[in-house]
């Protein structure tokens, strides 16, 4: 897709254009808009790196009014519900991580949404056929993928713990981008027809993004007054205003009944959620997952996700080898096998807690590690898929045994958004948030201005009792969201993270490598093209990843396949965020410099 870098000079000729979302240009709202995009910025006081100009010149106002990393991640999420609304908004959840500078010690927040409690096992089974829905766009585009949301919660619950502005303060930045609007660049209006069919089955969805039958064009402001107003509502009530009330009246009568237009052809099963299922919701505080790393302390997020389990077995198995002595091909040989191993103990062990016995102390064991360590040939890639590691029984030592193959079908999309925020004290936010795939659920509150997610279609389609991602009533829906805080030598090292399904775990994985291991720039390492192996036969690979090593590693045993998601043409793998943090509170802020139109990196007091 296409830089996002409309330059302000153009605002003139862009003032002129219809103002969708039924506004009219109005030169009250002609104050500078950020549209202009710089993928690494140096400085101290505090940086933000995110996909979105608004969302990260959103962090450095509140950073620079004297707020903190929480209360600047907390106002960039909520602008990126404005400009980015197909990837994150609080008809979603997420995982927030927060290092506090004062203590010195990491917290996290589930953020998670969950199965509502009149969810059945077979919800994902079509009564008219006996067999499951097609995945899309029939079940993902459904009241029946909808799940509790968790990201009002979750930003109320960041700002009590760590933050220093109420949530009301926190949403102002956000309010004023979704009054007077956003420019509109090719990757929005891409997205938008990239949904359009699934937008087009329901009355509240087409009227707001395809208004008159057609994406908003680039160029163009797009405003979301009724947004804006929902977030003023939340401003002055709390999110017991999004919980309970008329609003969550509303959500749950959307999922029941979902808005169909008289044209859609889609079947839009509907959904179980009630004013109990939200009223019911609560974010939950947890311990941060840990390994050592080369003698850095890597933290991550705990189950419900995925992610902080799987990066870190992986780093554990790479950790039994020196890969910055050997060749790139041989290095990156290594990072897939290591990547194919931990996903398949991923695969076989981890859900949500409340509902399946996770050992997560074993799955980051080091012990564990060592003997997953084990099973890699370093001159030939195994068949895939590996086995499980046999968690109840290690000792680090070769030959393990393994554990029966977990039956599993991979089906988290690709969209969500990530951020990563620092401040002048020293605190550090990773947080990435989420509506699952690009549009969610599609279905938009009708008058409320905010999507929908179709996470619950992160559950396993078919219910099976042995499946630790199985549907249950109330349950989160296991998810490889990996924000990541390391530390080194007990202070902030490294903030990174990504959006991109099950891909976000290797992409994590990669770039730490690429800077750890492989003596990377941060920013370097992030824009390295990237490879997801998920313990299947074939490496799903970047194209450019091809080009430059699929010869070297052919010879390993390595077949790969270029990426691509099912809904879009895009072959990107991940759009990661990074902070690094160097010495006298000079701080590198890093974005991706192509990948989703390019990200965007800021700081509050830039120098060279």
């Amino acid at each position: 897709m296409s830089h996002r870098k409309l330059r302000l000079a153009t605002m003139t000729a862009v003032l002129a254009l219809s103002v969708t979302s039924g506004a009219v240009a109005n030169p009250a709202f002609a104050d500078p808009r950020q549209t202009e995009k710089t993928a690494t910025a140096t400085g101290y006081g505090g940086a933000v790196s995110t996909v979105d100009p608004e969302a990260s010149a959103a962090a450095i106002e509140v950073l620079r009014k004297g707020g903190n990393a929480a209360d600047a991640a907390v106002a960039a999420a909520a602008t990126l519900g404005v400009t980015e609304p197909y990837s994150a908004g609080i008809g979603g959840g997420g995982y927030f991580v927060f290092y506090n500078a004062k203590t010195g010690k990491i917290g996290t927040i589930d953020g998670r949404e969950t199965a509502p409690a009149a969810m059945p096992h077979d919800a994902f089974i079509d009564p008219a056929t006996g067999r499951p829905y097609n995945f899309t766009p029939e079940l993902v585009t459904s009241g029946v993928s909808v799940g509790v949301p968790g990201t009002a919660a979750t930003w109320e619950r960041a700002l009590e713990r760590w933050g220093t502005l109420s949530l009301g303060d926190a949403l102002q930045p956000a309010i004023k981008v979704a009054t007077r609007g956003f420019v509109v660049d090719p990757t929005f209006r891409q997205q938008t027809l990239d949904n359009k069919l699934r937008f087009e089955a329901f009355s509240s969805t087409s009227k707001l993004y395809l208004p008159g039958g057609d994406a908003p064009a680039v160029g163009s402001i797009f405003q979301n007054h009724d947004l804006a107003a929902t977030y003023r509502l939340l401003a002055k009530q709390g999110t017991q205003a999004f919980y309970s009330g008329p609003l969550a009246a509303e959500i749950a009568a959307t999922v029941q009944a979902p808005p169909k237009t008289a044209t859609t052809t889609l079947p839009i099963p509907v959904g179980h959620m009630t004013t109990a299922d939200l009223a019911a919701y609560k974010p939950l505080d947890q311990a941060p997952t840990h390994v050592d790393y080369r003698g850095l302390d890597v933290y991550g997020m705990a189950p419900s996700s995925s992610g902080g389990t799987t990066v870190g077995e992986a780093l554990n198995i790479l950790d039994t080898v020196n890969l910055s002595e050997m060749s790139k091909p041989a290095a990156l040989h290594h990072y897939l096998e290591a990547s194919a191993l931990a996903f398949a103990d991923r695969g076989k062990y981890v859900g949500d807690p409340a509902f399946v016995d996770v050992p997560t102390a074993a799955l980051t064991d080091p012990l564990f590690g060592k003997e997953r360590a084990c099973k890699i040939d370093p001159l030939h890639a195994a068949t895939k898929p590996v086995a499980p590691g046999d968690v109840s029984t290690y000792d680090g030592v070769c030959p393990a045994s393994p554990a029966a193959l977990a039956d599993e079908k991979d089906t988290e999309n690709i969209s969500t958004t990530n951020m990563t925020v620092a401040d002048k004290w020293g605190n550090v936010v990773e947080y990435t948030l989420t509506i699952e795939q690009t549009g969610g659920s599609g279905i938009v509150v009708p008058g409320r201005g905010f999507l929908l997610n179709n996470e619950m279609t992160d559950f396993s389609a078919v219910y099976s009792a042995s499946d630790p991602n199985r549907i249950d009533p109330g349950k989160r829906p296991r998810s490889s969201m990996s924000p990541t805080i390391i530390l080194k030598d007990g202070k902030p090292f490294l903030a990174l993270g990504s959006p991109g399904g099950s891909t976000i775990i290797t992409t994590v994985l990669q770039t730490i490598l690429n800077r750890v291991d492989l003596g990377m720039s941060i920013s370097d390492a992030i824009a390295a093209p990237r490879a997801s192996q998920r313990n299947t036969a074939k490496v799903t690979a970047e194209p450019d990843f091809i080009t430059a090593y699929g010869s070297q590693l052919t010879p390993f045993g390595h077949q790969f396949t270029p990426s691509g998601d099912a809904f879009t043409s895009a072959a990107e793998i991940g759009a990661a965020t990074a902070i690094e943090f160097g010495p006298g509170g000079r701080m590198i802020a890093a974005a991706e410099p192509v990948r989703r139109g390019g990200g965007s990196a800021m700081v509050l007091k830039p120098s060279p």
